[in-house]
Order: structure tokens, then C-alpha cells, then sequence
């Protein structure tokens, strides 16, 4: 019997099996932030550990940093506290940081694929559950703890229970107008917020194979939302093209062998999974999710659903929950729901293509009176590609605010926040309640259709949108 991928590499890192006793697996890339790292950091200083493995280990500024004014000091005191430790907790154990507004920051999930630093085969951790973003390039990345980061730090490995595999199939091709942000969102419709629990899922078929490396992190990325612990598509020449020419990438002496060992770890033919779902690419139209959690989602032609339809008494509570939070009434019309901010921007929608699409929507056009927009670039080095490309005078004479690059809006830890009562169109990953700011409401959506609810002040598609300007 063969191996799928994900058993391929995690066989490749274990440095101790027990019967009856976790994997003790080595770790390749430890990725830290300044949220989730002070505990791990304090715990070496209690035991008199250092970092076993610096030059595996790499700091990111992208969580509570602010994306304006980044040349003066922060002014929510959390946040700069955490800004701070990370920058002593460096200094002090030798790791290697990326600062807030230097030509690398940025989110960590983007800014670890541009370098070159994520290869195929790795195994990757980080004190964040998006980290999954990573397994679009065949490694093996998960989000992990605060003790577990500790571990990580001091041993450069961390045990672990074996994984189940899931295979998911997007079987057939996309229509026009379909992004792999509504493929993920389909999915978790389909399977629930907990299909994925004690997975890793492996993403395959013909949609998948035909995304750019950009759209797989996507993907990947919101394989947690699904309740998975990681996410991971196989390396091809699409992997290998992306990868070529990057500064961490193998340099030319190893290219030929790295690259063979890549594409050696697409699963075998005769792997079995422990489970395995397919959905027809055909048939998936552009989602916005319409409660409080990423499952809760329904395509954009479709109307909010009423909770006495759910054969669940459980899925029926949540339902009648998420209306009453949302401020929402059963059979309202998707493309009649007003909102009030649209946001652009985090490490599952970030990346330059994301800000190309939105705007191809947005050229010519200008967003509703009264609605703010953020576009808020995944890196800085994202921003400056769009900057070079006129992407930013797009956004600005639109009447968006182009920022500088961080987690923003996606979260509640930094001054991008949703006010209380404001309903906000986002490309994150996440609208539970409060996830951007408390008492906010969120829909979760593609930058097209991102830009597109911003051009109409309701959830719109770009087919809603009539151009008015030069456009394309």
C-alpha cells in the first residue's frame, strides 16, 4: 500500500516512534509573532534554555501592528508591549526579525512563501491556525501552542499524535467569476466548521491543479475553518516555477535534486485516506457566508436561510443565534444586504493577484458614499508590487485607503476595527462574533466581490456592477 502525501513527509521528519507514544517529528521552519509568543519565550528563561535552532526560526511583526503612521509609536499600549517583548525576545536569543514597515514584513503566511523560505516537504509550525496557508506548497504546516512553541524553541522538535487524511476532490472546472475563496467557502459549507476535525485534507482534482500558487494558499489557508489541522496540495511544476528564482529557495547546485524529491512526494497511486469528499467545480457559484462562523454560507444568489429548515436542533440554535447577532431576517435576499466597510486584505487574501482582481473590479469606478474601504497590502513587498503596477491610484481614486501591511482588519488586536454595530464585507478568514472588533457583524467574501459590494453598498458580484470608466 502506498503513502499519500501527508504521510510521506510526516515519515520523513520522525526522529523517535514508541508504540503506544506520540511521534516525536522535527520541525523545519518555526515561524514566530508577537501575540503568541512571550509564554514560550518566558518558559526557556525559567529553565535556562536557548533557542536550539535560531537559524530555523523566524520573527514576524504582523498582528498588532498598526497600517498607518508606522513611524510613530504605537498607541494602543497592548500592542506595543507585544510589539516590544518580541523585539527584546529576539535580540536576546539570536532570532532573526522582521521589523514593522521593513521591505520584508508583513503577515508571516505571506511573507515566508515570497522569500523562498516555504519548501515542499517541510514541516512548518507557528503560533497561528492559518500557518495551514503553507501546505498549498506540499509542506506540512500547522498552527501550534504556547507550550508547544516553547518545545519547539528548545528542542527544534515537537511529539505529536499521527493525523487522519482526507482527500478532497474539486473535480471538473471552474466558471468565470469563481475564486478559489468561494471553492474553500463551498466546501466548509458543504462539510461544516468540524468536517475536517483530526484531518489533514489533501486538496486534488482538476480545479485545484489549475490554480495559481496564490489562489492554492487560499485554499489552504482556510482548511482550519473546516476544523482541520492542516491543509495541503501536491507540488507541481506550478510549485516549482513559483518557487524558482526566490532568495530562500535551493540554490543552483541543489535545484535539479530538490526539485526531483518534490514532486516525488505527490501520494501514490494505491494510497488510501481515512475519508474523502468531492465536489463538483461546476457547480460552485461566488459564497458570502451570512452568519457567525465560516460555515454558515450560501451563494451570493441566494437568500439568508430560515432556521426551522435545518433538520439539526443544534444547526437550528446556532442558526437563530447568528440571525439574532447578525441583525439579519430569514429570506432576505443576499444582494439586498446593506454594508457599511469593506475590507481587503489578510493572509488569506493579501497577495498581489488578490489586489490585481479586485482592481480589475474597482478601475473607472468609485465606492459608495459613506462606505469606507481598506485595502491593506499582505506584505510590504506586495505593496510595492502594486504600487509599481499603479494598483494603489486604482484604490485611492476609488476613494479606498491604501495602507501599509499587517494583519489589520482581520482581526481585533491592532486600530483596524469594525465599530459596534457596522457591517463589514471582508476577504479574511474568520466572522465569528466580535473577530473584527466588538459587536461587529462580518461576511466573508473574494476580493472581487469585495470590490464589487463596495462599488454597490450591498453584497454585489462584479456581474452587478455596470462600468462606468475606462475599465478593462
Amino acid at each position: 500500500m502506498g503513502y499519500t502525501l501527508a504521510e510521506k513527509v510526516w515519515n520523513s521528519h520522525i526522529v523517535r516512534h514508541e508504540d503506544g507514544k506520540p511521534d516525536l517529528l522535527y520541525i523545519d521552519l518555526h515561524l514566530v509573532n508577537e501575540v503568541t509568543s512571550p509564554q514560550a519565550f518566558e518558559g526557556l528563561r525559567l529553565a535556562g534554555r536557548s533557542v536550539r535552532r535560531p537559524d530555523l526560526t523566524l520573527a514576524m511583526e504582523d498582528h498588532n501592528v498598526p497600517t498607518i503612521g508606522i513611524d510613530k509609536p504605537i498607541v494602543d499600549l497592548t500592542s506595543r508591549l507585544q510589539i516590544q517583548t518580541l523585539r527584546e525576545n529576539c535580540a536576546a536569543f539570536g532570532i532573526n526579525l522582521f521589523n514593522m514597515g521593513s521591505k520584508d514584513q508583513g503577515i508571516v503566511h505571506v511573507v515566508g512563501p515570497q522569500l523562498g523560505l516555504t519548501h515542499p516537504g517541510m514541516t512548518i509550525v507557528c503560533g497561528d491556525s492559518h500557518t495551514s496557508t503553507h501546505g498549498a506548497f506540499g509542506a506540512l504546516a500547522f498552527g501550534i501552542g504556547t507550550s508547544e512553541a516553547e518545545h519547539v524553541l528548545a528542542t527544534q522538535t515537537l511529539p505529536l499524535q499521527p493525523f487522519k487524511t482526507m482527500a478532497v476532490n474539486i473535480e471538473g472546472k471552474l466558471a468565470a467569476g469563481v475564486t478559489s475563496k468561494d471553492v474553500i467557502l463551498a466546501l466548509i459549507a458543504q462539510i461544516g466548521t468540524g468536517g475536517g476535525q483530526g484531518y489533514v485534507l489533501e486538496y486534488r482534482g482538476e480545479a485545484i491543479q489549475e490554480m495559481s500558487m496564490e489562489a492554492r494558499m487560499t485554499v489552504c489557508n482556510m482548511s482550519v475553518e473546516a476544523g482541520a489541522r492542516a491543509g495541503l496540495i501536491a507540488p507541481d511544476n506550478k510549485t516549482i516555477e513559483y518557487l524558482r528564482g526566490k532568495p530562500h529557495a535551493p540554490d543552483e547546485a541543489e535545484w535539479a535534486s530538490a526539485t526531483q524529491y518534490w514532486l516525488s512526494l505527490a501520494s501514490d497511486l494505491d494510497a488510501v485516506y481515512d475519508a474523502e469528499v468531492t465536489l463538483d467545480a461546476a457547480q460552485i457559484l461566488p459564497f458570502v457566508t451570512w452568519g457567525t462562523n465560516p460555515g454558515q454560507a450560501v451563494p451570493i444568489s441566494g437568500h439568508v436561510p430560515d432556521p426551522d429548515e435545518f433538520s439539526e436542533e443544534r444547526d437550528r440554535s446556532a442558526a437563530k443565534k447568528s440571525l439574532a447577532y447578525m441583525g439579519l431576517a430569514a429570506g432576505t435576499a443576499m444582494r439586498d444586504i446593506p454594508v457599511d466597510m469593506v475590507f481587503l486584505g489578510s493572509c488569506t487574501n493579501g497577495r498581489i493577484e488578490d489586489l490585481r482582481a479586485a482592481a480589475t473590479v474597482l478601475e473607472g469606478q468609485r465606492i459608495k458614499d459613506g462606505l469606507q474601504m481598506l485595502v491593506v497590502p499582505g506584505s510590504m513587498q506586495v505593496k510595492a508590487q502594486a504600487e509599481k503596477e499603479g494598483l494603489d491610484r486604482i484604490f485611492l481614486d476609488a476613494g479606498a485607503e491604501w495602507r501599509f501591511a499587517g494583519c489589520s482588519m482581520c482581526l481585533g488586536m491592532n486600530p483596524d476595527q469594525v465599530p459596534a454595530g457596522k457591517r463589514c464585507v471582508s476577504t479574511s478568514n474568520r466572522n465569528f462574533e466580535g473577530r473584527q472588533g466588538r459587536g461587529s457583524m462580518t461576511h466573508l467574501v473574494s476580493p472581487p466581490v469585495a470590490a464589487a459590494t463596495a462599488i454597490r453598498g450591498t453584497i454585489s458580484t462584479p456581474a452587478d456592477v455596470v462600468k462606468t470608466g475606462t475599465g478593462h
